[in-house]
C-alpha cells in the first residue's frame, strides 16, 4: 500500500519557474543554498557516478561572465540582441549555480545517461528552491554551449559541459499558468 505524500504531489503538480529577469535580492545564504544542493545531489544516478557538479556563481562574480559572454559572442559573429540576451541574465542575475555535466568512463554506463542525470539533477535543484519559497529558473543559450565561453568563465575540462545555469533568488512577481500538454496527446497506454 502505498504512503502518499499529498503536499509533495499538490507542488509537483502546480510547480512553476519563475523568470529569471523578475528575481530580486536576498538570496539564500551559503547554508540555505547547500540544503538545496544535498536535495538535487539525491538524483537518479545510474552506477553512482555522479556525473556532475556544481559552480556557485556569486553576485561579484556575474559581470565578469556577462562580459566573458559579450565577447565570446562578438567573436562568433552572432546578432547583436543574441549577445545581449545571453549576457543579460548574467548582468540581472544574483545568484546562479552552474550544473556541470562531468563525463566519466563507463563500460556499463552508456554517455547519454550521464547526460539524463545532469539533467535531472538541474530540475531537482530547481524543484528544490521553488519548494524553499525561493524564486528560481532554469536557464541556458548559446554561451553554454560554448567550449571557449566554458574554459574562459569555469575553467571547465573536456569531458565537462554545462548542463544549465539555475537562477535563484526571491520572487518578485508570480508569473501567470502557462498551457500545458494534453495527456491524451502525449501518453500511450501498452496493456499487452
Amino acid at each position: 500500500m502505498p504512503n502518499p505524500n499529498p503536499d509533495a504531489l499538490t507542488f509537483l503538480q502546480t510547480r512553476r519557474s519563475r523568470p529569471a529577469k523578475t528575481l530580486s535580492m536576498p538570496v539564500p545564504d551559503r547554508s540555505e543554498l547547500e540544503q538545496l544542493l544535498v536535495a538535487a545531489a539525491r538524483t537518479p544516478d545510474h552506477g553512482k557516478l555522479e556525473p556532475w557538479r556544481f559552480i556557485v556563481i556569486e553576485k561579484p562574480a556575474m559581470p565578469r561572465i556577462a562580459s566573458i559572454v559579450q565577447s565570446r559572442g562578438e567573436a562568433l559573429g552572432l546578432a547583436p540582441e543574441q549577445i545581449t540576451k545571453g549576457r543579460l541574465q548574467f548582468e540581472q542575475g544574483h545568484l546562479a549555480v552552474a550544473v556541470i555535466e562531468v563525463q566519466k568512463a563507463s563500460e556499463k554506463i552508456p554517455a547519454l545517461e550521464q547526460t539524463y542525470s545532469a539533467g535531472a539533477v538541474c530540475l531537482a535543484l530547481l524543484n528544490a528552491a521553488l519548494a524553499a519559497g525561493w524564486g528560481a529558473n532554469w536557464l541556458s543559450g548559446w554561451a553554454s554551449h560554448d567550449r571557449a565561453f566554458m574554459t574562459e568563465a569555469f575553467d571547465l575540462k573536456e569531458n565537462e559541459r554545462i548542463a544549465g545555469f539555475i537562477h535563484i533568488a526571491t520572487e518578485t512577481t508570480a508569473p501567470p499558468e502557462r498551457p500545458r500538454p494534453a495527456l491524451d496527446e502525449i501518453t500511450t497506454w501498452v496493456s499487452q
